[in-house]
């Protein structure tokens, strides 16, 4: 009689042999994975996750340029300074801020896209923004100087947030952030987070230098003549600020 011969274990379904020959699988891999695989594996997940990564430094840069130099708000900031002192020039500056949130959130959601397709709606709001600073220009001369010392009073909270949406300055500052600097990867709502969080954050002290600035002229205006050349330059300024506007 012939040896009765082993039986061999069968297979297991999808041809798995073993107890547990799944725990193996994996070492298996990396080990017969040729290097040059791997390396190519390894710098795909290094390149994608330095892809997730924001460098904000670009994006800082721009901001506090733009929200440092002359423009509407920080020349509205500086008479309301030198006419009101800083204390009560903060509505108008907490006005700034909640207007220019609403504003770079909307222009981030994809309100942008409302200019491409009717370039007349923001030359519209142009013109009303220069209106408006003509306006509170010929209010710095239109009086006397006791009389408009009297009467006048500073920005309120809601003025302020309001003139954002009239004031081309902001609305190219929000633009141009949301197309060059918006990090869609992050999601929506991260992103502006983030958007919000810098421009906020450097927006913020930007504003007060300025509102300090002019805070700071109170004593060498406060001789009728002094008021009269400051009220007249700050007139002067907000005239010529409504003529880049619409130019």
């Amino acid at each position: 009689m012939r040896p009765a011969r082993p039986q061999r274990p069968r297979d297991a379904p999808g041809g798995r042999t073993g107890a547990r020959p799944v725990q193996c699988v994996p070492a298996a891999v990396l080990l017969y994975l040729p290097r040059a695989a791997m390396s190519a594996h390894a710098a795909a997940s290094s390149s994608t996750g330095t892809a997730r990564m924001v460098d904000p430094v670009p994006f800082m840069t721009y901001t506090f340029v733009m929200s440092i130099t002359p423009g509407p708000n920080n020349l509205m900031l500086t008479a309301s300074g030198a006419s009101f002192g800083f204390r009560r020039t903060l509505p108008h500056i907490l006005g700034i801020v909640c207007g220019f949130l609403v504003q770079l959130l909307a222009v981030c959601a994809g309100l942008a896209a409302l200019f491409a397709r009717w370039p007349r709606l923001q030359s519209a709001l142009a013109w009303a923004g220069a209106a408006y600073l003509l306006y509170l220009g010929w209010q710095m001369l239109g009086h006397k100087d006791a009389e408009a010392h009297a009467a006048a009073r500073p920005v309120t909270f809601l003025q302020a947030a309001a003139f954002q949406f009239l004031n081309p300055k902001a609305w190219m500052m929000t633009v141009t952030a949301a197309t060059l600097f918006l990090p869609q990867e992050l999601g929506p709502l991260a992103s502006g987070g983030y958007m919000a969080a810098v421009m906020e954050g450097i927006g913020l002290p930007c504003m007060a230098v300025w509102a300090l600035f002019g805070s700071s002229l109170r004593g060498v205006i406060g001789a009728p003549r002094g008021r009269r050349v400051f009220n007249r330059a700050m007139a002067l300024a907000l005239a010529g600020t409504a003529v880049m506007m619409v130019r």
